[in-house]
């Protein structure tokens, strides 16, 4: 792993997903070998949106993430920090209420949603435990959080399966549907960094959530983790 890739500033993470913005949702299609689908129609379920409830989706890079959300009657807020993303967003999807924000500090009020969300993003964050917490503080009491991030196969054979994969097959592929294959290089290295399933737990509950499980999905490649804000919690 080459480390220096992995400490990229927030401008430089930014402008980097600017420059992946057009075929984003194509290449990751390509690169999950078409998992990527299911992962999000899991996200979904756990979030359990109803009609009139508002609900952040943190990350939402061009909205493609907050349409089945949507589609629920719940009122949906796609949030991201990189304007390529929600320029690209706003063209396919004008009437979602894309909106620009940094995760550790976001642009809402405090117990503005009833549920908030983040898909693949949490990892490309610093400061993810203030992330949490900003999260926190913009839930309702009742609330939820879903996270949908890569994490570590428990399967020890597969996992190593699974790391080749990441560091040998996928640059190449990245290379031929991507406009910025480096991109796909710097995430392979961040999701092998990334903590493992019990560790993220632990930092969802040092941010002040309570309740906090998790599922893994496709043998630990992605897992799902969930919590919820207690009557008090800041």
């Amino acid at each position: 792993m080459t480390r220096a890739s992995l400490d990229k500033q927030p401008h430089e993470i930014a402008s980097m997903f600017d420059g992946v913005a057009e075929k984003y949702d194509l290449t990751n299609d390509v690169l999950s070998l078409g998992q990527d689908r299911r992962w999000r129609k899991e996200v979904v379920k756990a979030v359990e949106a109803r009609p009139g409830q508002k609900v952040l989706d943190l990350a939402a890079g061009t909205g493609t993430s907050s349409l089945p959300l949507a589609a629920t009657g719940a009122y949906v807020v796609p949030c991201d920090f990189s304007l390529g993303m929600l320029r690209t967003g706003k063209k396919r999807h004008d009437w979602l209420p894309l909106t620009a924000g940094d995760a550790t500090r976001l642009p809402f009020r405090d117990d503005t949603f009833d549920a908030v969300t983040i898909s693949f993003g949490l990892r490309n964050v610093q400061e993810y435990g203030r992330a949490l917490a900003e999260m926190l503080r913009v839930t309702r009491p009742g609330g939820r959080v879903v996270i949908c991030e890569f994490s570590h196969p428990t399967w020890k054979p597969f996992r190593t399966v699974y790391e080749e994969y990441l560091m040998r097959a996928l640059p190449p592929v990245a290379r031929a549907v991507s406009s910025n294959p480096d991109a796909y290089v710097y995430l392979a290295e961040s999701i092998q960094s990334w903590p493992d399933q019990a560790a993220l737990a632990d930092v969802l509950r040092e941010a002040g959530w309570s309740r906090v499980a998790w599922r893994n999905l496709s043998g630990g490649i992605v897992t799902l983790h969930r919590g919820f804000k207690e009557e008090g919690a800041r």
